[in-house]
C-alpha cells in the first residue's frame, strides 16, 4: 500500500502541472514594438515627438527622462518610416533639434497641425528626422559628445546627424520645411 503512494502523488502532481504550465504561456503575449529614446547625459531631458498621423501631422510632448534612464515615446509597431525629435537639457541648456519645424508648447501637448504655429499661440520648433528604417522597434540614445548633444541610433554608431543618413529620396516631403513663420 505504501508504495503506491508516490505515483499517485507523481501522477496528481503532474496532472496540476501540465495546465498551469499551458496557462502561463495562454496568458504569455508577443514583445511590444515602440520607438523609445534613452537619456545618456548627466541631465534630465525633455523630449517631444512629431509624426504623421491619420488626421495629418502632430506633435506631441513632453517626456522627461532622468540620466541613465529610457522614456517610451511611441508604444505600438512604427506606423511610419520617418518619426522627428525635439529635446532640451533641461539643467544644462542646450537641444537636439534640427530643420523641421513643428509646433509645440511650454505645458504637455498634443497639437495637429504644423502651420502657422506662431498665429495658433504655439512656439516654432525645429526637430530632427528619425529614419527608422520601417524596422517595428527603435530605441534611440541621446547622447553628449565633446560638450555638444549627439544622437545614436539603436546599432551604436549611426550618428543620425550625419545627413547622409536622413536622406530618403522616396519620402513626401517634411512638414513645414517652407513654413516661414
Amino acid at each position: 500500500m505504501f508504495s503506491g503512494f508516490p505515483l499517485r502523488g507523481i501522477r496528481l502532481g503532474t496532472t496540476l502541472l501540465l495546465p498551469a504550465i499551458a496557462g502561463l504561456f495562454a496568458f504569455a503575449t508577443p514583445a511590444q514594438a515602440e520607438l523609445r529614446i534613452c537619456n545618456q547625459t548627466a541631465n534630465l531631458i525633455s523630449v517631444s515627438l512629431g509624426y504623421r498621423a491619420e488626421r495629418g501631422w502632430m506633435s506631441e510632448g513632453w517626456w522627461q527622462a532622468p540620466p541613465g534612464d529610457c522614456r517610451t515615446l511611441y508604444q505600438g509597431d512604427l506606423q511610419r518610416r520617418f518619426y522627428y525629435l525635439y529635446a532640451v537639457d533641461d539643467i544644462g541648456g542646450g537641444a537636439w533639434d534640427g530643420d523641421v519645424f513643428m509646433c509645440t508648447r511650454d505645458e504637455t501637448f498634443t497639437i495637429f497641425g504644423v502651420e502657422d504655429c506662431l498665429a495658433r499661440g504655439y512656439e516654432r520648433t525645429g526637430f530632427f528626422e528619425i529614419d527608422t528604417q520601417n524596422r517595428a522597434d527603435w530605441t534611440l540614445q541621446l547622447t553628449e559628445n565633446a560638450g555638444a548633444p549627439a544622437v545614436v541610433g539603436p546599432d551604436l554608431g549611426e550618428d543620425l546627424e550625419d545627413p547622409a543618413f536622413l536622406v530618403d529620396p522616396d519620402a513626401p516631403e517634411t512638414p513645414a520645411t517652407t513654413d516661414t513663420q
